[in-house]
């Protein structure tokens, strides 16, 4: 399986981070050894004095496609949850600053939460649905999938001409405005729909 995640779809956080808006969904990848295993705490690596959560919708692929239209997109997954994306701002910046690809930043084990996942069916539009990240029970960032520059189903389409998509991939979908560094004991919660679909320790 393989993780594709979609940076600076939600306009707020484009502004955020005072970065450039793209014409085009802004595409990267983190390898299996990101995600971080169930019941793990995730664990501040000493590379990072800066590592931000950034929670993003999430869907998991059922089945193979390449080149998909975006009208058969929604045939593409059934399931959705939230995640995290945790990035090493510090080291972010850096690799930016000289052009470098942004991987160790993004890609580093651990860096990647995937939360239960429902079957999308519970939901009636997929492009009106919230979720939220608690930090120690205090509301840290909401989303709404109305806000995105790009929707799941044109996500899937266009990341489709690039990579086949295969059985139990899984597509990152950007993260709204509210990112910020975490720091040793905090509690991160994620919920969609107020429906608590993970809690991660930091330690």
């Amino acid at each position: 399986m393989k993780i594709i995640c979609i940076g600076r779809n939600y306009a707020n956080h484009i502004e955020e981070l005072q970065n450039e808006r793209p014409t085009e969904p802004v595409v990267f990848m983190k390898p299996d050894s990101a995600v971080l295993l169930k019941q793990h705490p995730f664990v501040i690596p000493e590379f990072s004095e800066d590592i931000h959560h950034e929670i993003e919708l999430i869907v998991k692929i059922n089945k193979v496609g390449k080149y998909i239209e975006p009208k058969f997109a929604h045939k593409y997954y059934d399931e959705i949850s939230v995640g995290i994306d945790f990035t090493a701002r510090d080291l972010q910046t850096k690799l930016k600053e000289k052009g470098l690809p942004w991987e160790k930043a993004k890609a580093f084990d651990g860096s990647a939460v995937i939360g239960e996942f429902l079957p999308k069916t519970q939901f009636s539009s997929l492009e009106n649905i919230t979720f939220e990240l608690t930090n120690n029970s205090k509301s840290v960032q909401k989303g709404n999938s109305n806000m995105m520059l790009w929707k799941i189903d044109e996500l899937i389409s266009y990341v489709s001409q690039y990579f086949t998509l295969k059985i139990g991939d899984i597509i990152f979908t950007g993260t709204p405005e509210g990112v910020a560094a975490v720091k040793p004991d905090d509690v991160l919660e994620g919920f969609l729909e107020g429906k608590k679909l993970f809690r991660i320790q930091v330690k």
